[in-house]
């Protein structure tokens, strides 16, 4: 975990916590054929983001850790978090528009890698903190914060390419109010559940045929038992004529 690394390694632990902090900001540069390392020019956020993870591994008795584990305050946050989420995906669709002219899968992925770089670089996150756990890859098992940054950059790329008719800041504004709802919703409810589960289920069986428990291993499995119960009786039966039939020839 993390709090073994901040002790083991704080250089590591302070790199990798800069990089959730800023990977939409290196994967989007990585993509655009940008610098990736421009986010250290902004000494600003770089400043305020390591006080924040000093102050969340290092502070005497977790104090502050303590502080922001009060539910309200973890409450405001979160939504803080959302609402800088929104501001991260309408930059890389306008940053991608700028560079490819109204090219619709560059401003989704921009926009995409923006507002969530930081769960689809966990991998190499995870590599600094010397962590390789390949099953957790976002492309394989998405969270719900990149699900949602991927619907969100293709709601704000329809819109940026006026084929979406409704105003920016109206797209903005109900955007955000879903994330901070729901995420707000989520954290009170103790849920891990994506609010998309039942919409996913349905078209993933709908144009994939995608089913949550394989009714074939079900079947396997359930024939396998069954045959091994039959086949017990069956054979015990045999074993007990055999025992008879020596009998009765050592009568005979």
């Amino acid at each position: 975990g993390a709090v073994e690394v901040s002790v083991r390694s704080p250089v590591a632990c302070w790199f990798s916590a800069m990089l959730y902090c800023f990977g939409g900001s290196v994967l989007s540069s990585l993509m655009l054929a940008e610098p990736p390392v421009a986010f250290l020019a902004k000494g600003t956020n770089i400043i305020l983001a390591s006080s924040v993870w000093y102050l969340v591994f290092y502070c005497p008795e977790d104090i502050f850790y303590r502080c922001f584990a009060f539910l309200p305050l973890r409450l405001l946050v979160a939504g803080m978090k959302e609402v800088t989420r929104t501001w991260k995906i309408t930059a890389g669709v306008a940053h991608a528009d700028s560079h490819f002219k109204d090219a619709w899968l560059v401003m989704v992925a921009v926009g995409w890698a923006r507002g969530a770089g930081g769960g689809l670089i966990s991998n190499f996150e995870q590599l600094v903190r010397g962590v390789w756990k390949p099953e957790t890859n976002e492309l394989l098992k998405m969270s719900y914060p990149v699900k949602v940054t991927l619907i969100g950059a293709v709601l704000f790329t329809l819109q940026h390419s006026q084929y979406l008719p409704i105003a920016r800041h109206n797209l903005v504004f109900l955007y955000t109010v879903f994330l901070v709802v729901s995420k707000v919703t989520m954290m009170l409810t103790r849920s891990a559940t994506s609010p998309f589960a039942p919409v996913e289920a349905a078209l993933g069986h709908m144009f994939f045929g995608l089913q949550k428990i394989p009714s074939k291993v079900k079947g396997e499995g359930a024939a396998s038992s069954n045959g091994s119960s039959v086949c017990d009786p069956s054979s015990s039966e045999q074993h007990h004529d055999g025992v008879k039939k020596r009998q009765a020839k050592k009568t005979e």
